[in-house]
């Protein structure tokens, strides 16, 4: 009888068993607050990018614009069914952390604390929380580590539980060296997803270089894994040769505008421990520690080279802080390993086990509504003005009562009610030519998804993947105008004309201003078409 109820509790409360728990309660938690406030600016364009499916757009991977399309055509065009595949990846982000944490050695505790952690850290909230590029991309940098380590076990001998060598003479069926196809599957999806899985890619390699792992370069399954992932991405590459480089000249443009907030080396860093939640520091410093100088971790020290890569090169860089968010379950599970091999060492440090959790846990909730949208707007800002948060910025200029993944969300129905309150009251003749230009994406989203209803027709804009979708063949005779100062407006227009002021109390301050009636542009607009072209 004993025995029996042994068994069920070992099947119950096993690692995976954990990691399952853990990863159906953060889907449910999406499930339940992800329709609340509304379309995020960047879900707007991506639902666009879906109607223009392609290889490859000016600032991301393809893979979003599937997604979005693929979310429309299976669920509708709901909050909820926009960001369902955001939740799938959360959930997954966690049941792979509990992969990785039984490949590095750990048990129940390491599982738990591991997950823990990532359900807890308020970036991994917010992204799984809107639909882009963003949810998925941690799925596929741990899908490639993982698929990575089972390869390397194959080259090495047998690591056990504790993460230590059993024999030389006990080899890993040769067979696990195939791994490295579906390394380089999941590495070419990534690619897909999003650019940045090339520095992931590159840290990698040089953290193979520069440990004894270096063997697999010998092995031909981690060349024919690197040619699945190169034409996996190849068709994007066309893209980019048949489209002049659209992303590079992107990202150039950026640079010179300065329109990213820089950080400092350190602030970079605390950005890091801020929003991976400051009490989860403890347990992916012990990562790193684990990977590069632990014994146990010595199978695994080139991921922690490759997160030390990652750090400098996104530093060097002036990336946004939340580039490196990918790598961060990885450390988790590592870290969760070596404190869970330290409480078991050490009986002084046993009552790690409750603390960590319980400082975890306790700050979670604390921030939770700032990374979730848990409250109604109107408590949120109270909460916020009663803790003394102030809404971070990443981009110059993003100014609001709410942060801008909140901010972002507000306003864009009530513009279009206005853009089609002027539409319809001009004369059937102008009505019959006029088109509406946007000054960016998420206006020409916002009139592209929600003027069907209102029987407006579809928006240009110079702004991104607008661009190259064109004039839609508007003449310029009558435009109206989203987010454009009247000075300027007057430099390319005969006639400027104000009209309603649009703003919402919780939008971002630069989506307040007033609408403008172009009419005849003293150019028709295919021929200035190419000096509206503005990626940054």
């Amino acid at each position: 009888m004993n025995e029996s109820k042994n068994n069920r509790f070992d099947t119950w409360f096993s690692p995976l068993a954990i990691g399952t728990y853990f990863a159906v309660f953060k889907l449910l938690l999406h499930f339940i607050f992800n329709s609340n406030y509304g379309y995020f600016r960047d879900e707007l364009y991506f639902i666009a990018c879906g109607e223009h499916l392609a290889w490859g757009y000016p600032d991301h991977a393809p893979m979003v614009a599937l997604m979005a399309k693929t979310s429309r055509v299976l669920f509708g065009d709901s909050l909820f069914a926009i960001r369902f595949f955001p939740a799938i990846a959360g959930a997954l982000k966690i049941f792979l952390t509990a992969l990785l944490v039984k490949e590095f050695g750990g048990k129940r505790f390491a599982t738990f604390l591991a997950c823990l952690c990532v359900l807890c850290a308020p970036v991994y909230l917010a992204i799984d929380n809107l639909l882009s590029m963003n949810s998925l991309e941690p799925v596929f940098w741990m899908l490639s580590v993982y698929f990575a380590i089972l390869a390397i076990k194959g080259e090495n001998s047998l690591v056990n539980k504790s993460g230590e060598s059993i024999s030389d003479e006990t080899q890993v069926d040769n067979d696990n060296s195939r791994y490295w196809l579906l390394f380089g599957l999941f590495a070419g999806l990534g690619l897909m997803n999003k650019h940045s899985m090339l520095f992931f890619g590159f840290a990698l390699v040089v953290g193979l270089l520069l440990t004894k792992e270096r063997k697999v370069f010998t092995n031909k399954y981690f060349w024919l894994g690197g040619a699945i992932a190169f034409l996996i991405f190849l068709p994007n590459i066309i893209w980019q040769i048949n489209n002049d480089f659209a992303t590079l000249e992107l990202l150039q443009n950026v640079g010179k505008s300065g329109k990213n907030v820089v950080l400092s080396p350190l602030a970079f860093i605390v950005a890091q421990i801020v929003s991976l939640l400051p009490t989860t520091f403890p347990v992916w410093i012990a990562g790193i520690w684990y990977f590069l100088a632990d014994r146990r971790g010595k199978h695994f020290r080139f991921l922690g080279i490759a997160y030390l890569i990652l750090l400098a090169l996104m530093i060097y860089l002036k990336a946004k802080d939340y580039y490196l968010i990918p790598i961060y379950p990885m450390l988790f599970a590592a870290g969760a390993v070596w404190w869970e091999q330290i409480a078991e060492k050490i009986r002084a440090l046993r009552f790690i086990k409750y603390a960590l959790p319980i400082l975890i846990f306790g700050l979670f909730l604390f921030v939770l509504p700032i990374a979730l949208p848990v409250l109604p707007v109107e408590t949120l800002i109270r909460y916020q003005n009663a803790i003394g948060f102030k809404p971070p910025k990443s981009e110059v200029g993003h100014e609001g009562v709410l942060q801008q993944v909140y901010g972002d969300q507000f306003g864009w129905q009530e513009m279009v009610v206005k853009v089609a309150d002027i539409y319809n009251n001009l004369s059937p003749e102008e009505r019959a030519k006029a088109g509406i230009y946007a000054s960016n994406y998420g206006e020409a989203g916002a009139i592209d998804f929600f003027g069907g209803q209102y029987n407006l027709p579809k928006a240009v804009s110079g702004h991104q993947s607008y661009f190259l979708w064109g004039h839609r063949g508007y003449t310029g005779e009558v435009l109206i105008l989203l987010g454009s100062k009247k000075e300027d407006a007057e430099k390319n227009c005969e006639s400027v004309e104000e009209k309603t002021e649009v703003g919402h109390p919780y939008s971002m301050a630069e989506e307040k201003y007033k609408i403008l009636v172009c009419r005849n542009t003293k150019k028709p607009l295919p021929e200035i078409w190419q000096s509206l072209k503005h990626w940054n």
